[in-house]
Formats: C-alpha cells, structure tokens, sequence
C-alpha cells in the first residue's frame, strides 16, 4: 500500500503544480472535515474548485468514472469546507477530476472541470509536469 500512497502524493503534487501554473491559488491539500478528505481545493477568480486527483501508472485506469459513491463523499466534504470558509461564499463552486498518469520521471496532467457533476469541458492537457520525488 506504501507504493500506492507515494504514487498518491506525488499526483496530488504534480495537479498542485498544474493550477499554480494556470493562475490558481491552493487553498487546501489533503483537507479532512465532515463527510471525508478532499485532495485538492483551489481558487481563480470567483471560482472554487474542488478537485478530485486520480494519479496512476495505467492510463486506462485514469479513464475511469468516478463513482455515484465518490460523488456523495466529494460533495459532503465540499460542504463542510466551504461551509468552513465563509469567505468563498458567493463564488462558483465547481468539483473537478485531475488525472495524474504517474511514470518514474514525468506526470501528465489532464484537469477535466466539473467532470465529477457530469458538466464536463474537454480536458486540458498543457504540458507534462516534472516529479520531484
């Protein structure tokens, strides 16, 4: 299990680094509350985005959907964060996938926004991202 926890962390760095990339600020990583954990939370503009990474070796594992089950998990837990927050109140909440295709040197990154609510935009895949262990 150690194997699949490092593959974890280090997915959830290289999405991390993808949206500060892109202009977002990490507001959350790894947040624990009410409902479950929530990998990542980030915010640009008047957006919130709750993001769900999936970092894994197999690309066809990455394209599996996310389950009705993680559905509910991932919106209790967004809930009680922004219910935390009460300065997000007002923005747009949008609850996101990011695949993370793990290798020993590089991660892709694809950020498919508001995938896990069914309004899913095509995905981006800017660039690879480098893991730094």
């Amino acid at each position: 299990m150690g194997d699949r926890s490092e593959e974890g962390r280090r997915g959830e760095a290289a999405a991390a680094r993808h949206l500060i990339r892109r202009g977002w600020t990490i507001l959350a990583r790894r947040w624990r509350g009410a409902g479950g954990e929530l990998d990542l939370v980030a915010a640009r503009g008047d957006v919130v985005a709750i993001c769900e990474v999936k970092a894994r070796g197999d690309p066809a594992v990455l394209e599996e959907p996310v389950t009705a089950a993680q559905r509910e998990r991932i919106g209790r837990a967004a809930a009680a964060f922004l219910a935390s927050r009460p300065d997000l109140e007002g923005r747009t909440v949008r609850l996101d996938l990011i695949a993370v295709r793990t290798s020993r040197l590089r991660a892709r990154v694809t950020h498919r926004a508001g995938a896990i609510e069914g309004r899913e935009r095509p995905p981006s895949r800017q660039g690879r991202a480098q893991n730094t262990g």
